[in-house]
């Protein structure tokens, strides 16, 4: 298999940090970018400069936009669980798999999106300390023998 090929199709290959904000937020707009992604340097005095500085630094924050680029921008279909686990300029994007026409989005949509990931959230915090709440031996086999 030639991977080299298949680095270069995907949309991210060669393209700069910041022509990639200029293009999604030409289509966007920052009030978008912020209601989907939730990072503050698209509400607080946003610029496309002082946005790609804050992305340089903050690689979660970068790889956030990257993924919105490849899939809501680009409208590629959603990834494999296994390239989902690699970062997205790392991503191998299939032979078949071509751009489409940018996602249509709007406020309204984002909210829904917000409110379902705080019920998640909320429900992962909820399951995940009723598990530590319960005590594990450490010893519990070692003494049965």
């Amino acid at each position: 298999m030639n991977n080299e090929i298949n680095y270069k199709n995907n949309p991210l290959h060669a393209v700069g940090l910041k022509n990639l904000l200029v293009e999604i937020v030409d289509h966007y707009g920052f009030e978008i970018l912020f209601a989907y992604l939730n990072i503050n340097c698209f509400k607080v005095n946003p610029s496309i400069d002082s946005s790609v500085k804050f992305l340089k630094k903050t690689a979660w924050a970068r790889e956030k936009v990257e993924v919105f680029y490849l899939y809501e921008f680009k409208n590629l279909p959603s990834p494999s669980s296994e390239q989902f686990s690699l970062p997205p300029r790392d991503r191998v994007i299939p032979e078949g798999q071509v751009v489409g026409e940018p996602a249509e989005l709007n406020l309204e949509d984002a909210e829904r999106l917000r409110v379902k990931r705080e019920a998640k959230t909320a429900e992962w915090a909820q399951e995940t300390r009723h598990s530590s709440d319960k005590k594990v031996d450490p010893w519990a086999s070692w003494k049965s023998n």
